[in-house]
């Protein structure tokens, strides 16, 4: 045993987080539950949506110190979208800033349930969890089994070492034990059982799965493309049957390039960013070529945390060193010919001539914070773009605000703000709704008045010149000087809209005279100038790895 038992990634225990589901069966009066424990986080609502889709019930966890927080909103929300049985929990009730009372009278205003089925308890001490089990017995209901051929949901998968690609799934009819030949819906691919097994909560291998049941199979198939989440798994012996409904296909809003900082480490990235996407459907990736940092991926993730811990994984599980590119939104661009195109990366916006609007992600924000830092967060939201939508007072000390925001906003430090405006009280979550116009411009950097496409960035008009202003000062501070002035500009189309010069390296060319008539050193200045003008006219600077990755990290 240890301390979160149920968290098996050491990145998790080491950020106290859940990143990925995990399933696991439990013996209770002689009854077998079948639990998923779930992450919080809103990058990670898909891998809570998946689980809800598994099971019967859910157990919505309020933490006593903090109270109702926006994650505990939107994952009640897609509870009651499944319609599931919800049990609403008040826990670390043996910490002294718990106040009970208070998150019960919240959860009371929420789901207008009665303070009398809201549960209590400490999950440090196991204070109110035999109770909590006990009435998960008496509310959530069992299972309904269908009849009819074996079909299992695949819900979520991963590769092992040893074992290799490991399926996790629900059997929602009939069974598989070892030895069955089955099949994938999704593409066809045929395959045979060689283990199966439950969670307790390491793999523990059983003699069969049944029908209502929560479990792994290991089989003999090798493409890591074939346990594709939301597939349904059937016998081979069995006809044509119906897929099962699957799983509601997930869209990354935010991309960013991905390269190894060795190329010769490139078939390995691919490889470990395969077995990655195995256990993380959310994630997208395609080739993509830099003139500066070699070949890499351009990759689609839910958000700026998702991106985090990808990186965290490539380098703990894979011992690979990467560099990530700015990250950026996803746009659609419509051209006047009446296609669109959904550009992820400025480089690739097509030439402005031909575009008729250019449209960005908008997101729902729900911000839960308390009233003392309502006029401050409300002023900071604004200036990042949000529009005021509601504002609901959840009881007499916090209030829920409800904007509309262009997702480029809560892309950098809009974390880092808003927890520093609440002192940490604060919390917030978003969803992507659609699109809106906007005035976005392709920003190009030239240095030495040649292009730099791996500086190109798409900015709002009105901020272009400010931040056109911030690169080129900070290229400045990182470009080594060579013996003519670079000239560093930031440009809109044709328009300068911002630039800074590196003087150039000057050697003492009279250092050698000892006298003589003052016209002899005129002469040796006159001609190391025209000399470093002609340089100026037909040298190039090559601009260092480290100075991309100053820029990209600023």
């Amino acid at each position: 045993m240890k301390a979160q038992l149920l968290d098996q990634m050491e990145l998790e225990r080491e950020k106290g987080i859940t990143i990925k589901l995990q399933p696991v069966t439990m013996q209770w009066k002689g009854v077998e539950l079948n639990l998923i424990d779930t992450p919080g986080h809103v990058d990670f609502t898909y891998e809570v949506s998946r689980s809800l889709a598994a099971v019967e019930g859910a157990i919505l966890l309020v933490d006593a110190t903090q109270g109702i927080q926006a994650q505990t909103l939107s994952n009640l929300f897609l509870a009651m979208d499944q319609n599931l049985k919800i049990i609403p929990v008040v826990n670390k009730i043996d910490l002294p800033a718990a106040d009970v009372l208070a998150t019960k009278k919240a959860i009371v205003t929420l789901l207008g349930c009665s303070e009398d089925e809201i549960l209590a308890i400490s999950s440090k001490t196991g204070q109110g969890v035999s109770e909590l089990l006990d009435h998960i017995l008496q509310v959530v209901p069992s299972p309904t089994i269908p009849t009819g051929p074996t079909k299992g949901l695949i819900f979520d998968s991963l590769y092992n070492e040893f074992k290799g690609i490991v399926i996790y799934l629900r059997i929602i009819s009939g069974s598989l034990k070892r030895g069955d030949a089955i099949r994938f819906l999704n593409d066809n691919a045929k395959a045979e059982v060689l283990e199966v097994g439950r969670f307790k909560p390491q793999m523990y291998p059983t003699a069969e799965l049944q029908a209502g049941q929560i479990g792994y199979v290991i089989t003999n198939i090798k493409a890591i493309d074939h346990a594709k989440v939301g597939d349904t798994i059937t016998s081979e012996l069995t006809g044509k049957v119906e897929p099962l409904p699957g799983y509601k296909e997930v869209k990354p809003m935010v991309y960013a390039g991905i390269f190894p900082e060795d190329g010769a480490d490139y078939n390995q990235l691919r490889e470990s960013i395969l077995k990655l996407k195995l256990n993380d459907s959310s994630l997208q990736f395609e080739p993509e070529n830099s003139s500066v940092l070699g070949f890499g991926f351009r990759c689609g993730f839910l958000g700026l945390l998702h991106l985090e811990i990808f990186q965290e994984r490539l380098l703990r599980e894979f011992d690979l060193k990467i560099i990530i590119t700015a990250p950026s939104v996803a746009y659609q661009v419509l051209l006047k010919s009446g296609e669109v195109l959904t550009i992820t990366s400025a480089s690739s916006l097509p030439d402005p001539s031909s575009i008729e609007t250019i449209s960005e992600p908008i997101a729902n924000l729900h911000l839960l914070t308390p009233q003392t830092y309502m006029g401050n967060l409300m002023n900071y939201v604004s200036n990042m773009f949000g529009r005021l939508i509601t504002t609901t007072f959840l009881d007499e000390q916090r209030v829920l605000i409800q904007y509309q925001i262009p997702l480029s906003s809560i892309l950098t430090d809009f974390y880092d703000k808003i927890k520093n405006i609440s002192s940490g009280y604060s919390s917030y979550n978003y969803e992507v709704t659609g699109y809106e116009p906007c005035d976005v411009v392709k920003l190009d950097i030239l240095v030495a008045e040649e292009l730099v496409p791996a500086l190109t960035s798409l900015v709002y008009r009105e901020q272009a010149q400010e931040i056109g202003k911030k690169i080129v000062f900070q290229l400045k501070d990182v470009i080594p000087k060579k013996q003519f002035v670079i000239k560093i500009q930031a440009a809109i189309g044709g328009k300068i809209v911002a630039s800074e010069r590196i003087s150039a390296l000057r050697k003492d060319v009279t250092a050698k005279l000892y006298g003589g008539d003052i016209t002899r050193k005129r002469k040796l200045l006159d001609k190391q100038k025209k000399g470093k003008k002609r340089m100026m006219a037909t040298g190039s600077v090559e601009i260092p790895t480290s100075a991309y990755l100053t820029i990209l990290k600023r």
